[in-house]
């Protein structure tokens, strides 16, 4: 049981004077993990982790099928420490390199760290091969001892992938191969978009916009051709370099394709489903699902270019709903973003808003723009210790939902700390996506609750809200439709840059119908989705977690407090259980239920009725 159930009694009110300071969006302090390059600490731990894989090796190698269960939870426990270790020698220069890709020093030594923790996984391959090579009969005698009853799942695990195990040389060729393979290419194209500059885009009031973050908050500006500007300065960098990323996503495509076949797996997308334990008959039925209501998508920007006065482009997608005439910037700052989200938190549980508040007072969050940090958001944990945060925050309510999404994947990090070893820490893609969107529509009630009497900002919320679903739901599993055709493709040979701009921009198009005009620089902007470089088929997971976190927040809205413990025990569950039968256990939520999509959709209809109804 996770301690994170309200005692509101025995909790003192959120501490408002500790959090005086953030009057700017803050940078992160990693003294957590260490003090700096420079820190012994750092060779230290290094060197330990060669000493005891090496160790281990030499004590192991070839008896695996003779260790008894006791043996077996000793050396998991072992191999747990080294993995633990080794994420904060690897955490440590990828924060300081996301914060600032320009930083050579930080790009070097994660360079250096990661030929080293390559190294030292190739050491330890045998255990898990081992394992999988045990016969049948003896993996079941451990997949049933007592002992091991806490590794359960990761020994189920280990069974499922037995049937696409290589030998221990293969598999260590591919981890090596991989540095200057396809992690080395994934690596490229962030390296390179971090280091691009912007066409500079100066608003009326003077200020001027030139880092990719700041240039994507003014696609929420009112003036079309502002948005235009700057929606047109990023694509500009795309298209001068499409050559160069389309290039880079052949050569990580091929990578797996070739993986794919020496494992002996059908398709890529049957081994990433493997990975994120989803079938292919859900993972199907979600991408058929949202294909066929593309409507909703159509008719909420029909809606929004009655509103507007004029045809929605690409770039107006997150226009403002008033003209420009009677437009007020609907503002937002640091301070009082991480106040107003502090207090939609409480409301649902107030150990929960506890522990937000914990990143921001001990420094664990990166919110400043600056230029050269990379785009995009994330929440990067480090097990054993705690989560850090990083957005740019711009001064808007998309920022604060960001913060929201972010802090929520911290928070089901803290649940998991509390209750699970390092092999059932990283729960699968959908439900590790679940409490990232819960957290939004708890902001987005809160904020619709303070704001009764502000219907500019009500109305804002509510289409910020519809604009965030159909993304979910329909843009990330347009963007998956793409990497169907990528993969497919990739399976009958090379593809180059004209073939994904054009299957792109068809995608699109389908998805907008006559709702939406698709400029043509539009046909660049997959470049922009990093997780078609860094994991295949990634991006259906939102729309899945989404379809789940709906159904979550129904039934907290339905029981109340009554959810909130089972809610907790499904994110404390981390990686330890199979994520469907959990929600079933936890919430009640079944994904392989037909009903469960259409719940989804429906809600999201039901907005689009509530917004109509306003016009």
């Amino acid at each position: 049981m996770v301690n994170l159930v309200s005692d509101s009694t025995a909790t003192p009110e959120l501490n408002d004077i500790s959090l005086l300071a953030l009057e700017q969006p803050q940078e992160w302090d990693l003294s957590d993990l260490y003090k700096g390059f420079d820190d012994p600490n750092l060779a230290q731990d290094l060197q330990q982790l060669q000493d005891r894989a090496a160790q281990m090796r030499q004590l192991y190698r070839g008896k695996v099928d003779k260790l008894s269960p006791v043996e077996i939870h000793q050396c998991l426990q072992t191999l747990e420490a080294i993995a633990q270790t080794s994420g904060y020698l690897y955490s440590f220069p990828s924060l300081i390199f996301a914060a600032d890709m320009r930083n050579t020093e930080a790009k070097q030594f994660l360079d250096k760290v990661m030929e080293a923790l390559t190294a030292i996984e190739n050491q330890l391959l045998f255990f898990d091969l081992e394992l999988q090579s045990m016969e049948a009969e003896d993996f079941q005698v451990l997949q049933s001892a007592p002992e091991l009853v806490g590794y359960r799942h990761y020994l189920d695990r280990i069974a499922q992938f037995r049937p696409h195990k290589l030998s221990e040389e293969i598999e260590q060729t591919r981890n090596q191969d991989s540095l200057t393979g396809r992690q080395a290419f994934i690596q490229l194209r962030s390296l390179h978009m971090g280091a691009q500059e912007y066409e500079p885009v100066e608003t009326p009031d003077g200020k001027v916009a030139n880092t990719e973050a700041d240039l994507g908050a003014l696609l929420y500006h009112p003036d079309p051709t502002i948005r235009h500007k700057a929606y047109l300065s990023v694509r500009q960098v795309l298209k001068t370099h499409n050559l160069l990323y389309g290039f880079i996503l052949n050569t990580v495509s091929q990578d797996h394709r070739i993986e794919s076949q020496m494992r002996g797996y059908a398709t890529t997308l049957q081994k990433q489903l493997l990975v994120d334990e989803v079938s292919e008959p859900v993972f199907r039925a979600i991408m058929d699902g949202m294909h066929q209501r593309m409507a909703l998508f159509q008719r909420y920007y029909k809606l929004k270019a009655i509103a507007l006065g004029r045809a929605i482009r690409t770039c107006d997608l997150y226009a403002p709903w008033q003209t420009n005439a009677d437009a007020a910037p609907l503002e937002i700052d640091y301070k009082t973003g991480v106040e107003t989200l502090l207090a939609a938190l409480e409301q649902f549980d107030i150990n929960y808003a506890r522990r937000a508040e914990e990143f921001f007072i001990k420094g664990w969050v990166d919110a400043k723009v600056r230029p050269g940090k990379r785009g995009g958001a994330f929440c990067s944990y480090s097990h054993g210790k705690h989560s850090y945060l990083l957005l740019s925050y711009t001064n808007n309510y998309n920022s604060l939902f960001t913060l929201a999404h972010e802090m929520g994947h911290g928070l089901h990090f803290a649940c998991i700390e509390s209750a699970q070893s390092y092999f059932n820490s990283n729960p699968p893609m959908v439900s590790a996506e679940v409490a990232s969107t819960f957290n939004e529509l708890l902001l987005l009630d809160y904020l619709l609750k303070s704001s009764a009497h502000d219907r500019q900002l009500a109305k804002a919320l509510i289409t910020q809200q519809l604009e965030d679903q159909l993304n979910l739901l329909f843009r990330q599993s347009t963007i998956s439709r793409l990497e169907l055709a990528i993969h497919e493709r990739s399976a009958e040979g090379s593809f180059d840059r004209t073939f994904v701009n054009e299957k792109w921009m068809e995608l699109y198009q389908e998805l907008c119908g006559d709702a939406v005009e698709v400029l043509p620089e539009h046909q660049y902007d997959w470049a922009r989705v990093g997780h078609i470089f860094f994991k295949p088929f990634y991006c259906y997971q939102y729309t899945a977690s989404n379809i789940v976190s709906l159904a979550c927040y129904q039934k907290y809205r339905e029981v109340g407090k009554d959810f909130v413990s089972g809610y907790l025990e499904l994110l404390a569950a981390g990686g330890s259980m199979n994520q469907v039968e959990a929600l079933r256990r936890y919430v009640d939520v079944d994904l392989e239920n037909p009903v469960t999509i259409a719940n989804a959709l429906n809600y999201v209809e039901g907005l689009l009725d509530r917004l109509q109804a306003t016009l």
